[in-house]
Formats: structure tokens, sequence, C-alpha cells
């Protein structure tokens, strides 16, 4: 028997229920004999072995090869991905666990407002007092640091860092934000310039086993489509409407007068088959369109006579081969 291809997902919080969220809208479900245990399976793919762990440690693990694949955020990869490029990202955008990292300053410093300030504060300090930075991110803040020409002395910190500046532990901490609300509840803020990175969930994987394993890569190939299936859907309605018209040809016509109503590549017409002759001329239609054009469509088929007008989400819209696949096949060509 084959080994199980493992795929490492977060253990806990915001991000583990939108990873299995994500699995199980691609009918991908992850079970557990019982919640304590850290590894589970996917029915559907008796292949995959999926292991619960932190984050972070995700990352270490496809970067040395022990899991074949993540799902975390970039953050992490970018913090603990090496320097080496053993991990892959896969799928670049998930669409869940958006957040920036950011540099972050007390409020009271009104004399710093954007990144260039900051430097300038920075090199008024006595060299043997620099400026106090601490972070969780350190390779990230000590590359930005390094970028802007700003000498500072890294500390290290495993809890909230937010109360540092409040504490005179910190002059400066960085660290991600999401809404932004806790960082005005503490008094601090963010300067322009200081975001070091923007991240969501990526889908990554370790370079050495999809180069040398036939089947990881075919299981990357899988995930990858559902994912941009799906993911791709969920922008998108199935729209259903019946139109009159004396032919197919005359109803596209009609719809074709509106570039919504084209759909993704066209629309579908098909005859109705009433059950009086006097109810002849009618056309089934469907076509998919953005989420965001919606009542616009509704109201344009109005427009054309559009009756019977039904509305249905789209789980999965595939296309011909996705885009990342090709990308991540230039990505794994071994040069000589």
């Amino acid at each position: 028997m084959s080994p199980k291809i493992r795929l490492g997902l977060p253990s806990k919080g915001r991000l583990q229920q939108d990873s299995l969220e994500l699995l199980n809208a691609c009918d991908l479900k992850v079970t557990q004999r019982n919640s304590r245990q850290y590894i589970a399976q996917i029915n559907a793919l008796p292949n995959i072995e999926v292991w619960f762990q932190r984050p972070a440690d995700i990352v270490r693990q496809v970067r040395d090869g022990t899991v074949a694949f993540g799902i975390a955020g970039y953050d992490m990869v970018a913090e603990y991905g090496g320097a080496e490029n053993q991990i892959v990202i896969i799928h670049d955008a998930l669409e869940f666990g958006h957040c920036t990292l950011e540099v972050i300053v007390p409020e009271q410093w009104t004399h710093v407002s954007t990144i260039t300030d900051l430097a300038a504060h920075a090199q008024t300090l006595p060299a043997k007092n620099p400026l106090r930075v601490v972070s969780k991110f350190e390779r990230q803040t000590a590359a930005f640091f390094s970028k802007h020409s700003i000498p500072f002395r890294q500390l290290h910190a495993d809890g909230a860092l937010e109360a540092a500046p409040n504490m005179g532990t910190a002059d400066v901490i960085v660290d991600l934000v999401q809404t932004g609300l806790t960082l005005q509840e503490n008094r601090l803020k963010r300067i322009d310039g200081g975001r070091i990175l923007s991240s969501q969930a990526v889908f990554f994987g370790n370079r050495e086993i999809l180069q040398s394993n036939p089947d990881a890569l075919a299981t990357a190939h899988l995930l990858l489509e559902r994912f941009e299936a799906h993911l791709r859907a969920a922008q998108h309605y199935n729209i259903i409407a019946n139109v009159r018209g004396d032919s197919p040809e005359a109803v596209a016509r009609k719809l074709h007068r509106y570039p919504v109503l084209s759909g993704l590549q066209g629309p579908t017409i098909s005859p109705v088959y009433p059950k009086t002759p006097a109810e002849n001329g009618w056309h089934a239609i469907s076509l998919v369109v953005h989420r965001s054009k919606l009542q616009t469509a509704i109201e344009q088929l109005r427009a054309i006579g559009g009756s019977g007008v039904v509305v249905l989400p789209a789980l999965f819209i595939f296309e011909e081969e996705p885009e990342r696949w090709k990308r991540l096949n230039e990505q794994l060509v071994v040069s000589d």
C-alpha cells in the first residue's frame, strides 16, 4: 500500500473552521473519530491523511517534507517557509483569513505618521538605546527595517503585543491587523508605508515531493481544481428563464443586446414544448452571471420579456486547465 499523502490543517480557531468549511464545500469533508485526535481523513480521498497542527508548524513540516501539503496564512509561509524555496504556493487566494502585517506605533507619537518619520525618529536615538521593536514575525520585521535603514533592537514576545508600548517594554510593535479595533482600544496606530505584507489563507506544498511523487502531484491537481471551481462558483449564480422568440437565434440576439445576459461564454437556449400550440414561441435560457450583476440581469431579462426567472447557486464552475496549475508546473521544472 502506498504511504498516505499528508495534508496539514490549522488545529484551532477561525482558520481551522474556514479550512474545514472550504473542504466541505468542495465535497471533501474531513472526518475525525473524535475531536481530540490530531489525525483525520477525507473519505472522498482515501490516499490523504489530515494532520491538525499549529499554522507555523504546518509551514515548517511542509518545508521539511514531513507533510506534503498545507493550508495556512501567507504570513506564516513568508515567516517560516525558509530561504531555499522548499515550499511552493499552489493556490494563493483561498478567500479567508485576510489580514495585514503592519508596523504599529503609539497614538501619542504625533510626529510619526509614515515609515520615513519612523526612520527619522530612530536616527535621533542613542546607538546604545535603539528603537525597541517587538514582534512574533522576526524574519519579516528584520528584513523590512533593514530595507528602510531603520536601526532597531528586536525583542520577542509570545503573548499579546498590544500592551508592550503602554507598559514601556517596547517602543514599536509589528503585528497582524484585521479590523484595527484592537489598536484603537490600546491607543496604537498604523503608519503610512508601514505595511509589510498582505495575507490570506493559501494552499501550498513541498517542492521536492511534488517533483518526485506523481501521486502527490495528481492530488495537488485535484485539490487545486476543486478549490478553483468552488471559489469561482461562489461568485456566480445560474439563472434560468423563459424568453419568447421565433427561434433560438432570435432569442440569442435579444440576449446579446445586454453584455450581462451573455453569461460566461454565451447563454444556453432550447425550445420549450408547451401543452397547446397557442403557447408556442417560448425558449428556455440558462446563463451564469456574477453575483454583483444579479439584479441587473433580472431587470434586463424583464426588459426583453423574460418570465419564470429562477436563480440557483452555482456549486462548481470548472473551466479549462486552471492558470495556477500551469504556473505550478512551470515552477516545478528542474533546470539542468
